[in-house]
């Protein structure tokens, strides 16, 4: 099944129904029926066919939430045009090899950005491109799309710090999408709040695809922002809401909402989900005595999008993401490639019908995800006599900060460029906020001054990896074959508090 066909389930079932409420430009919150939302996408389809963009050609979108993204992720869909989402973070070196490696038809950036984009590819504002949609018929482009056409490809790193184009088809996108809106019980009575980033599967796959599918009403927020969170959760009044420990985090505080605004808040809400990174057990608990909540954890990646999740009528465990959800089979491997009984922590293997087809132009890799048709998750976990399980981090040393995902390799290789670092490793440690963010040891010539890396660091990589601290040792531990051994470096004893 092609996308185009489960969204018209609202975009031409319920066309005069509200669908989306959205902040413009000048401030206002404007509102828009299914049949709208339809109209611009057609538009913006039209505009695209215009510039030449057509069904297995790939459209990077750097954009923050904005109604236009969905206006081009519509049009992509109905035109079997690919989109690659492109986290608004990521700087030069970041955009540099997603551009060259997906060799896009165009970007489409923000009049406003201060990205630098690679040569090759031409760049379209966004806004010239909807003022343009804007005037064309709103005609649907007579484009057959097949289930197994790609929809999109998110970038994803392994441990070796090389990102990855994930391709995610059609049919990928539409299993989860009906899974998620029936087990999590989501239909046109909900009204959803958006604050997740559209760039990254769990705002796009979850939040976008669950709305159009059940024809609720969604409020889209360009970000998460704790100064007006009490006025907009009072204003819209929502029933769904997805987010990220960090954002859990900052709800518990008092100062951004307080005691009995949670409780009204709590009053019209019916279901809280988290994902992206580990919910702490005492955010957990700290969150249903304020908010009269119990939150449902999940777990997801972008190759695989939803892979298991608490139950919505059932036990909500803290620290475990649940059984498999329905069209999931898993299985946890020891290092011996033989299945390991229940309370053994070994590799979780899955199986599934939203998987990914393949890692874009990446044979090797893709081959290497996989053991007899079962996909190796690279997360080590435990499974319980009833069937939960419970993550017990990376076999790598993938850190997970706010939510998105940072490989050490890749700060530690920036790190190595310059002549007078010698050695680097790049490691998490606990933060209060975001879960983890990383901290580098280097080992350096005796005049460099550290603090110079931090100002090359900022100037290449988005802010979320950029180490907290850097810290000078003599040596980093190596084994005989000089494998760096990380967890023989001096002990980080303090837990970091975010600002």
């Amino acid at each position: 099944m092609n996308l185009s066909a489960l969204f018209d389930l609202s975009l031409r079932g319920r066309a005069q129904r509200l669908a989306l409420e959205y902040t413009s430009h000048t401030g206002d919150v404007r509102p828009l029926t299914f049949s709208d939302v339809d109209g611009r996408a057609s538009r913006m389809a039209q505009e695209l066919v215009a510039r030449g963009v057509g069904r297995g050609d790939r459209l990077c979108v750097h954009l923050a939430n904005r109604v236009e993204f969905i206006d081009i992720f519509l049009a992509c869909v109905r035109l079997g045009v690919v989109m690659v989402p492109m986290n608004v973070l990521y700087r030069e070196r970041e955009l540099r090899h997603i551009v060259s490696d997906s060799e896009p038809k165009a970007i489409v950036a923000a009049r406003d950005s201060d990205a630098v984009y690679p040569a090759g590819a031409p760049v379209w504002f966004v806004e010239e491109l909807a003022e343009r949609a804007a005037s064309r018929e709103a005609e649907r482009p007579a484009v057959a799309v097949d289930g197994d056409d790609p929809a999109l490809i998110v970038y994803t790193s392994g441990t070796t710090g090389t990102a990855k184009g994930a391709v995610l088809s059609h049919n990928n996108l539409a299993a989860n999408g009906i899974t998620l809106t029936t087990v999590w019980r989501i239909t046109d009575r909900d009204r959803y709040l958006a604050v997740l980033p559209l760039f990254h599967v769990h705002g796009l796959g979850n939040g976008i695809h669950s709305w159009l599918i059940s024809g609720c009403t969604m409020r889209l927020l360009e970000r998460f922002e704790q100064r007006t969170a009490a006025a907009v959760l009072a204003d819209f009044k929502p029933t769904l809401f997805f987010g990220v420990p960090t954002v859990y985090v900052r709800l518990l505080d008092s100062s951004v909402i307080s005691d009995e605004q949670a409780r009204a808040v709590g009053d019209t809400a019916r279901l809280f989900v988290s994902g992206s990174a580990p919910l702490p057990a005492h955010v957990h608990e700290a969150f249903r005595t304020k908010f009269g909540h119990t939150i449902l954890e999940r777990y997801g990646m972008s190759e695989a999008l939803m892979i298991m999740s608490n139950p919505y009528e059932g036990d909500r465990r803290a620290g475990s993401v649940g059984p498999p959800l329905p069209g999931v089979s898993a299985r946890v491997m020891g290092d011996d490639g033989i299945a390991l009984g229940d309370g053994d922590v070994g590799e979780v293997e899955i199986r599934s019908s939203s998987l990914f087809k393949e890692y874009w132009k990446r044979p090797d890799a893709t081959t290497a995800a996989f053991d007899d048709g079962w996909f190796r998750t690279g997360d080590l976990g435990v499974r319980s006599s009833d069937g939960y399980y419970t993550l017990r981090g990376r076999r790598g040393d993938l850190i997970i900060s706010g939510g998105f995902n940072i490989y050490p390799r890749e700060i530690e290789e920036l790190l190595l460029e310059d002549a007078r670092v010698h050695e680097a490793a790049v490691v998490g440690v606990p933060d209060d906020v975001r879960g983890e963010v990383p901290i580098a040891y280097v080992v350096a010539d005796d005049a460099f001054d550290v603090s110079e890396l931090h100002q090359v660091c900022r100037a290449q990589l988005a802010s979320f990896k950029v180490p907290r601290t850097f810290l000078r040792i003599d040596a980093l531990p190596r084994t005989a074959l000089g494998k760096v051994q990380k967890h023989l470096l001096p002990p980080w004893d303090r837990r970091i508090t975010s600002a």
